[in-house]
């Protein structure tokens, strides 16, 4: 990498910067898919971070893989969207000066780690609270014949959600530089990353027990039933088995799409031969 490409990044405005990842967080549901979630808005989010550091053409490489990167998988209540992605820049940034010294695995780790955590924070104060509020004043005032009903819905909604946004971004980015440079300097890198990983893997553990739904409804007269024995020796191991099996699949090379596909074609068949429930 250039020290150029890096000190274009350090040396641009950190109004512009915040705007970035402002308008990153603001959008990250644009462009959601059933594969990866909210991905690619992320990416867009990082992508001119990531043209700043790496600019020049002998750096293509290193840019197409710096996009790779955030194009995994990535789920999060969308206003504190912006707090991953002004940590993750500055994780970047900290990649590009220490290519050596900083595993890019990292970077992803965390933002897996944070994904749990503040989208159970978000969800409940966002969609929970301020949504429930911001409706009930708007529904009043709109029985009652008055046009401030969808007003005041608006200005409650959009008036919480824009400085957490913004100064979320913020946050991420100036407090990611600092804890960042102190990890560095005191070597404790490698068990930041071994700890986020661990909870990176809870995450996604706690998301197939509570997304993937599927259970048996065999059972062997009034007495057996399968789906009450399966979990008594291990809760969810329909979903972790099925989760494991697609997993498989796609490490192998085949396509999402496929596998999805896959999945609800025998869906139907084990569900119509009463092998399989929703």
């Amino acid at each position: 990498m250039s020290e150029e490409g890096l000190e274009a990044q350090r040396s641009y405005p950190l109004n512009k910067k915040l705007r970035e990842f402002f308008w990153g967080g603001w959008c990250m549901q644009a462009m959601w898919n059933y594969e990866r979630q909210m991905n690619t808005a992320f990416m867009w989010g990082m992508s001119n971070t990531i043209d700043r550091i790496y600019n020049k053409p002998e750096e293509d490489a290193k840019r197409k893989e710096a996009y790779k990167r955030h194009l995994e998988f990535f789920n999060i209540t969308p206003q504190f969207g912006s707090f991953v992605l002004g940590l993750s820049a500055a994780m970047e940034e900290e990649y590009a000066a220490d290519p050596d010294g900083f595993d890019p695995k990292m970077i992803n780790s965390v933002k897996v780690a944070l994904m749990g955590p503040l989208s159970g924070i978000g969800d409940s104060l966002f969609q929970g609270t301020i949504r429930v509020i911001a409706m009930s004043i708007g529904i009043s005032l709109a029985q009652q014949g008055s046009i401030l009903g969808p007003i005041f819905a608006m200005l409650i909604s959009f008036g919480t959600s824009f400085p957490i946004t913004w100064y979320g971004g913020k946050l991420g980015y100036i407090n990611g530089q600092k804890y960042l440079q102190q990890i560095s300097k005191s070597n404790l890198m490698d068990k930041v990353m071994y700890g986020c990983s661990i909870a990176g893997l809870m995450v996604i553990g706690g998301m197939v027990a509570g997304l993937v739904n599927i259970t048996t409804p065999l059972a062997f007269g009034k007495a057996f039933q399968l789906q009450a024995v399966l979990d008594g020796i291990f809760p969810k191991m329909i979903p972790l088995a099925l989760t494991g099996i697609m997993f498989y699949f796609v490490k192998k090379g085949a396509k999402p799409m496929a596998v999805i596909l896959s999945c609800f074609v025998v869906g139907i068949v084990l569900n119509y031969f009463k092998i399989l429930a929703v």
